[in-house]
């Protein structure tokens, strides 16, 4: 495993290409089976990613890179990062690989951590819980186990707090990916629900004694007028917008429902259509018996009967696991709302 000085002082599309190189940047890091409970990330590494959707993101722009570290014990070191080139489908020759492989060579060279821990992708109103990020940590995870996936939200980190959480698959899911059975049974079997896909993993955010000072100088210049902005009563777009998401989530939940319902009528019916033909081969076998005929040949009720194809359960999950984000979401920008209401119709009390 990598080594480095322990710094002093704190504060609280990928593809499976991408995994590819993270297997191969694997080296002496993956040492040890123990689970990640805690990720520290240096805060460097969260104004690089920043700065990176600042620049490269537009509206719903997603802007993804990797992340570079170490692991110590249970605990997962950020170190540092560098974003994914954004490339059209002009440049039909770039390899994200061999791109990968180079960066971590350069950072080798000057003696910089340069063992993959992971990505970071960027959010549109909390919309990350899809197949691509499923598939994308499946390959991170399965190559190397302590890896994780960071979601930055650069909307609710523009209205003063910022957003950044750590995600993992859970064992049952990685059990369920590495078989690529998402049939409703085996879902059942694994007792797998939108709840238990994926989990948070706590995030801190470590700097230099120096780079504390330099916050705290910084926070004492900076204007009181900037934070009056903060108990504003003003309700922005952002609930209209997440519940506008969360309805056109619900609305494909809706259709995925009426497909497995008639899923579930199709397969009634022919179970039916079955136990009558069977009835009937019966009745005609006992009339062909009392002719002194011999009774029909069996017949591969398969063939005749072909199994219906049930409708993915795993979308379905995942846009549970969606509606329950924007639900979290929601929660928590109506109870600071909330909050400063009661804020505001104490003090006009008290003034009045």
């Amino acid at each position: 495993m990598a080594s480095r000085k322990e710094g002093t002082g704190s504060a609280t599309t990928s593809s499976s290409s991408t995994a590819g190189a993270a297997g191969k940047g694997k080296g002496k890091g993956a040492a040890g089976d123990s689970a990640v409970k805690q990720v520290q990330i240096d805060g460097l590494v969260v104004l690089k990613i920043i700065k990176h959707y600042q620049e490269e993101g537009q509206g719903t722009e997603v802007v993804q890179g990797v992340l570079l570290g170490l692991v110590v014990e249970d605990r997962l070191e950020i170190t540092n990062c560098f974003p994914f080139p954004q490339h059209t489908e002009d440049d039909a020759d770039f390899d994200e690989v061999q791109y990968q492989m180079e960066m971590m060579r350069s950072l080798r060279h000057v003696n910089i951590d340069h063992l993959h821990v992971g990505w970071y992708q960027s959010t549109y109103y909390g919309s990350f819980v899809t197949r691509a990020l499923l598939d994308s940590q499946f390959s991170y995870q399965h190559a190397i186990e302590e890896s994780v996936v960071l979601i930055y939200d650069p909307i609710k980190t523009a209205q003063g707090s910022l957003s950044l959480k750590a995600y993992r698959l859970t064992p049952k899911l990685m059990e369920v990916c590495k078989e690529k059975d998402f049939s409703p049974e085996a879902l059942k079997k694994g007792s797998i629900t939108f709840e238990h896909m994926f989990e948070e993993v706590p995030i801190v955010i470590k700097n230099s004694h120096l780079i504390n000072v330099l916050m705290w100088e910084l926070e004492k210049k900076s204007a009181v007028a900037d934070k009056h902005e903060l108990l504003s009563l003003a309700s922005s777009n952002h609930l209209g917008k997440t519940l506008q998401l969360l309805m056109d989530r619900v609305d494909e939940m809706s259709q995925d429902i009426v497909k497995y319902n008639t899923y579930m009528r199709n397969t009634s019916k022919q179970q039916q259509q079955k136990h009558q033909y069977q009835q009937r081969r019966q009745q005609e076998n006992m009339q062909r018996q009392s002719r002194g005929e011999p009774p029909l040949p069996e017949e591969d009720l398969s063939k005749l009967f072909k199994p219906l194809q049930p409708p993915a359960r795993m979308d379905s999950l995942l846009i549970a696991g969606q509606i329950n984000t924007y639900c979290q979401n929601i929660k928590e920008f109506t109870a600071q709302n909330l909050g400063k209401l009661f804020m505001a119709q104490a003090l006009q009390e008290y003034t009045s």
